[in-house]
């Protein structure tokens, strides 16, 4: 009777954990959902935000998208983008038109030399972040063992936890510039998705838009960039296929970090980055209608 019992409480046991994993998933799948929903195509948005260059193809405004109280973000003043290095003249005319004369690169130190740029009427500023996910990957096959779309899923998720444990330095001296003055300005790394994704994040953030449009933006990486596999030719297509890609899993593990080291993200933006209630009472004065 006594191990009859047991299996009967085990049975209970077994059916609760069931219930749990069930529900689990079933909240996984709402905020898939959701996240798919806000990847429903808004052409007349797009257009505006979207600036389609020849030498860059994930160069956009973040403006538009509503803030504090609903004021929205102000167009032509915050933008983020891939790397400069291949602009055309044309290109060029186009960054000049939009009033754009500083740029901040979060690329590390070989990235930027291995793609310069010094064009005329753009200061650019060097907020170096190293990468690490492709020299993690190309160090694990140089040891023979075999990549797998899991190692490079695994090595995202730690790359943006690193971005908040190591990196937070870099992003308070991009909303020090911010806060300087409004002219327009441009942050971006090489490819537009990971550090700079990250930092378009925190700035909607400070300026209170929606997590549903805050997602959005991030997401749109995948709509736009225009993969260049420079450098990382060895690796497999799906472990290169999620290099190249963002993914609600990617941006959800910096999101995470911050909520274990600051509890929340407005604790992470004024104690890490410099983000006071202060300072973000003129930062939206600065960046919303």
């Amino acid at each position: 009777m006594l191990v009859c019992a047991i299996f009967q409480g085990s049975g209970e046991l077994f059916k609760d954990t069931a219930l749990h994993e069930q529900a689990a998933e079933s909240k996984f799948e709402s905020i898939r959902v959701n996240i798919e929903l806000m990847l429903l195509p808004n052409s007349q948005d797009l257009s505006q935000r979207h600036i389609a260059l020849t030498g860059a193809s994930n160069f956009r405004d973040l403006g538009g998208y509503a803030g504090h109280m609903g004021r929205p973000v102000k167009w032509r003043k915050i933008f983020r983008s891939d790397h400069l290095a291949n602009l055309s003249p044309d290109d060029l005319l186009q960054v000049q038109s939009l009033g754009v004369k500083r740029s901040f690169d979060f690329r590390g130190v070989q990235e930027s030399q291995a793609q310069s740029y010094d064009w005329p009427d753009l200061k650019r500023h060097s907020l170096s972040i190293e990468p690490t996910v492709v020299q993690r990957l190309q160090a694990q096959h140089l040891t023979g063992k075999p990549l797998t779309a899991a190692d490079a899923l695994d090595a995202m998720q730690t790359t943006y936890r690193d971005f908040v444990r190591v990196d937070s330095r870099r992003f308070a001296e991009l909303f020090e510039n911010l806060l300087d003055h409004a002219d327009p300005l441009l942050f971006h790394c090489t490819a537009g998705k990971d550090r700079t994704g990250l930092a378009a994040a925190l700035v909607l953030y400070a300026l209170d838009v929606s997590e549903s449009d805050i997602w959005h933006d991030y997401l749109l990486t995948n709509q736009l960039y225009k993969r260049n596999s420079t450098g990382v030719t060895s690796l497999a297509p799906d472990v290169l296929k999620i290099v190249w890609e963002v993914q609600e899993s990617f941006l959800q593990a910096s999101l995470e970090q911050i909520q274990i080291s600051h509890g929340n993200v407005q604790n992470y933006l004024s104690n890490e980055l410099g983000i006071t209630p202060a300072a973000k009472l003129r930062l939206q004065s600065l960046y919303l209608d």
